[in-house]
């Protein structure tokens, strides 16, 4: 379990990052899912920086939970996007950004979870209740 944290954080980072290509560029299928979302283009080049953020935290271990949360934010957003306005299949890709959003924030729970300790406000409530 030990060695799944890093990795589960970098494939996180690697897909964060690979995104941002494709909103920092002004894609036509970001700015197309932004529009949808009444939020194009503050909202594409918003997030886009909080998940830059994210990609880099998660890659580094001392910051890695505050990556996690940002990207658990973030995937939690883009899941409910996805759920009631955008559908799981966006513009015939066959949920595969769904499936991102996943996976990242699947992830991301996962770091928090083995890491709820460090979470100041968890901690405080784990020894409250010893």
């Amino acid at each position: 379990m030990k060695k799944l944290e890093p990795i589960l954080a970098w494939v996180s980072a690697l897909i964060l990052f690979q995104t941002l290509f494709f909103k920092f560029t002004g894609a036509e299928e970001s700015r197309w899912i932004f529009s949808q979302l009444g939020a194009e283009p503050a909202g594409r080049i918003g997030s886009g920086v909080i998940e830059l953020v994210a990609g880099i935290c998660l890659i580094i271990p001392a910051m890695r939970i505050y990556g996690a949360i940002l990207a658990a934010g973030t995937m939690a957003g883009a899941i409910v996007s996805h759920i009631f306005i955008l559908g799981i299949s966006v513009q015939g890709d066959g949920g595969f950004l769904f499936g991102l959003a996943l996976i990242v924030f699947g992830s991301s729970l996962f770091i928090l979870y083995r890491n709820r300790g460090l979470i100041p406000v968890v901690n405080k409530w784990i020894t409250s209740q010893s």
